[in-house]
């Protein structure tokens, strides 16, 4: 098989697919004929392909996903106007302590907060698929590491925790864990604009001996520690 019929055949598996395709997928389509570096190569000369054109080929974190531009958005939601599931700043915020100190414990949020992490926030969290427990932290209590899924880079449109926008460097003892992150994905229209400013965590916040994974009202939750639930 030619290198131009192979891209037809990669093309037409992403066009139909309805998740991205993991390589080890995509190689199944070739019988194995193919080697991951050629599959690869051909997959870059596919994305080079769709780079004038309102899809694009990307890289996410499960496999790879023909998806529209940012910019083609406005149109495509006049088509659905129902506007996406919104959620709190307690919710985002609890988010973005999570992705960016992962692996950490109720405790550790409850910290960098400043107030007790509802249960039904979690919940939210890991009903989505944003949000899993990977562990347990071996200290009183052994409470549960929490840290993101697969599924929250891929709503991210992200291939790696690596590519999440840096932190900038705060001042007086204090820096954002999240900020406004670039508009790309439904996770983002959410997150963006959202800024966290939270105290620096002592080394007791991130737990070394765990292995790194791979990656509706407004915060009036903030309620005392010792009140809320």
């Amino acid at each position: 098989m030619n290198s131009q019929d192979a891209k037809r055949v990669l093309e037409t598996a992403l066009i139909c697919a309805s998740q991205p395709l993991p390589m080890r997928d995509l190689r199944i389509l070739f019988a194995d004929e193919i080697g991951p570096d050629t599959l690869r190569s051909l997959l870059d000369e596919l994305a080079r392909d769709w780079d004038d054109r309102g899809v694009e080929l990307v890289a996410l974190s499960s496999g790879w996903r023909l998806q529209s531009r940012p910019e083609m958005r406005d149109y495509l939601d006049r088509l659905n106007p129902e506007k996406p599931p919104k959620y709190s700043r307690a919710v985002m915020e609890t988010l973005a302590i999570i992705a960016y100190r992962q692996p950490v414990t109720r405790g550790d949020i409850e910290d960098i907060r400043g107030v007790t992490v509802a249960s039904q926030i979690i919940k939210q969290l890991e009903d989505r698929g944003w949000v899993e427990t990977i562990g347990h932290r071996d200290s009183p209590g052994r409470p549960a590491l929490l840290a993101t899924t697969r599924q929250f880079l891929d709503d991210l449109g992200l291939a790696s925790l690596e590519q999440l926008p840096l932190m900038a460097g705060g001042t007086g003892g204090a820096e954002p864990v999240a900020g406004a992150l670039p508009e790309q994905g439904s996770l983002l229209d959410s997150l963006a604009g959202q800024v966290l400013r939270a105290d620096e965590p002592d080394a007791a916040t991130s737990d070394p001996t765990v292995p790194h994974p791979l990656t509706d009202e407004p915060a009036a939750d903030a309620a005392p520690m010792e009140t809320q639930e």
